[in-house]
């Protein structure tokens, strides 16, 4: 199994959305994930899901489930699409 596929994608929406959550700029993003901020910029001037190499896409979710995101998957929301919340604190 190629490790792409065991990650699932996000949406754009999610990664903008996952970020106002975490209080991150973009150049924040960029700096805790490793992806250019040309990229990113980029990547939110669009819709739908994170295109691109797979990798790139995982970069950004674990640097934002790092700093506390979790990423919802269709179903996981109020109203059953995917989503993003804070991490408990415990």
């Amino acid at each position: 199994m190629r490790q792409d596929m065991s990650i699932p994608k996000v949406s754009i929406r999610q990664i903008k959305a996952a970020r106002a959550l975490a209080g991150w700029s973009q150049e924040d993003l960029a700096s805790a994930s490793g992806v250019s901020l040309p990229t990113i910029k980029r990547l939110e001037a669009q819709d739908g899901e994170v295109g691109g190499r797979p990798e790139t896409g995982q970069r950004l979710r674990g640097a934002l489930e790092a700093a506390g995101v979790v990423f919802l998957e269709d179903g996981g929301t109020a109203d059953g699409g995917p989503g993003v919340r804070l991490r408990e604190k415990t």
